[in-house]
């Protein structure tokens, strides 16, 4: 099979394992993907249909996104609005540092006389520099001060331990659109659902969190393997899309011409070794602070994008997008994504409307997400009703995918995910 393009380099065994482990919508998916159904075309034949998960590549789907905020704060925005990505719907604040000051040792005090010697009152701000606590001297003269190093609310004072705590300054935390759209429904006192249509590529893997900016083409064809002569500095805010296998070099030049994301095909393991610094080693991805997100749409090692991928993204050049690299592949599945809105749909561009389905039939095209065959991608020639003996003994359902090479293999139906298109 040396004319398949494949991914098998896996960087860290704990988390593959995790990747290409049937997912939990697969298993929600199980009662379905066991029971085959049939359907007749106009020529009688009977067909064999299944359903199984895939990742979404469509030119136009209407998209909702939920913004919540961590704990409970304003919604500064209303049904129906217009938003843009970048807009902050919703703010909080969260409770600030805790800073202890004990005043006995500090002023040479008994815990006792702490309270006594307090400038201010629990409740009551100070500034910094600003007095907190002043002893009484002898006869009026030797008074011991302690100025404030901080500035925060009087939280607690113990005449126990002498000790002051004391709350620094809020800190805020706001919620941006993350999608340009029209704000659906609001949840008081939480945050916001916006519904927009766009342009949505799912990737396999990616690493960062929400980022935005320009479509950037960086290579001519999706074969193409992005390397570090192809980062310019006029990408610098920009989310660039590679070819095939983004090349360490090229991702530490990203970086340092501050471009927002790299989509492309593929990567090495040992590059993201690398960049990271260590093994990447847990379910969920998302929380990296490597000053980029990167995405690849196919596989890791030498895998080109889907060249469908690549020509939609190209046609969208120029455009503003939103991307996050999150990935978790256990309970609630969650996928890297692209999303490009459409700020004017044409009937065109609403006639290529995706339909949700995971219809799974011969000539399906199809990615293997398990180890031998991790990151192959062809369609699907057979779906045999029986169960076949696989070479653990046990059995399960089973499909034949076909190659452009000619070649085909058999693998499980819970080791396949569907392309959908």
């Amino acid at each position: 099979m040396h004319n398949m393009a494949y991914g098998a380099v896996f960087y860290s065994r704990s988390f593959f394992s995790a990747i290409v482990t049937q997912s939990s919508l697969q298993r929600r998916f199980r009662k379905i993907i066991l029971h085959d159904e049939t359907k007749t075309t106009r020529s009688g034949i009977i067909m064999a249909q299944a359903y199984t998960p895939g990742l979404t590549v469509t030119p136009f789907i209407s998209h909702r996104v939920r913004r919540l905020l961590p704990l409970a704060g304003d919604v500064l925005v209303e049904e129906g609005d217009k938003v843009e990505s970048r807009e902050v719907v919703a703010q909080t604040f969260m409770p600030g540092d805790v800073t202890p000051i004990n005043l006995a040792n500090v002023l040479s005090l008994p815990p006792a006389d702490v309270p006594e010697c307090l400038l201010k009152k629990e409740g009551e701000r100070i500034e910094v520099g600003e007095p907190l606590a002043r002893t009484k001297g002898i006869f009026g003269m030797f008074k011991n001060e302690y100025q404030s190093k901080i500035a925060g609310t009087i939280e607690s004072i113990s005449s126990a331990t002498g000790q002051v705590i004391l709350r620094g300054e809020p800190h805020p935390v706001q919620v941006q659109a993350y999608l340009s759209g029209e704000v659906k429904k609001i949840i008081p006192r939480e945050g916001v659902e916006i519904e927009s249509d766009v342009t949505f590529i799912q990737g396999i893997f990616g690493i960062g969190g929400e980022v935005f900016g320009e479509i950037k083409m960086a290579c001519a064809t999706h074969a193409e393997e992005l390397q570090a002569d192809s980062i310019t500095a006029e990408m610098k805010d920009k989310i660039i899309v590679g070819g095939s296998r983004m090349t360490g070099a090229a991702i530490h030049k990203a970086i340092e011409v501050g471009v927002a994301a790299i989509v492309s095909g593929g990567m090495d393991d040992q590059d993201l070794r690398d960049i990271l610094g260590y093994d990447l080693g847990v379910a969920i991805t998302g929380s990296e602070k490597i000053g980029i997100t990167l995405i690849i749409t196919e596989g890791f090692g030498e895998i080109a994008m889907a060249e469908k991928t690549f020509q939609l993204l190209s046609r969208r050049e120029g455009e503003d997008a939103s991307v996050n690299g999150t990935t978790q592949i256990r309970a609630g599945v969650m996928r890297p994504e692209l999303l490009i809105p459409h700020k004017n749909p044409s009937e065109a561009d609403r006639s290529q409307q995706h339909s949700e389905g995971g219809l799974l039939e011969v000539g399906s095209p199809v990615r293997i997400i398990r180890d031998p065959y991790f990151g192959f991608i062809g369609k699907v020639k057979d779906l045999p009703a029986a169960l076949h003996v696989l070479g653990s003994e046990s059995k399960a359902r089973v499909l034949e995918v076909g190659f452009d090479s000619g070649e085909s293999v058999i693998v499980p139906r819970a080791n396949i995910e569907l392309i959908v298109e």
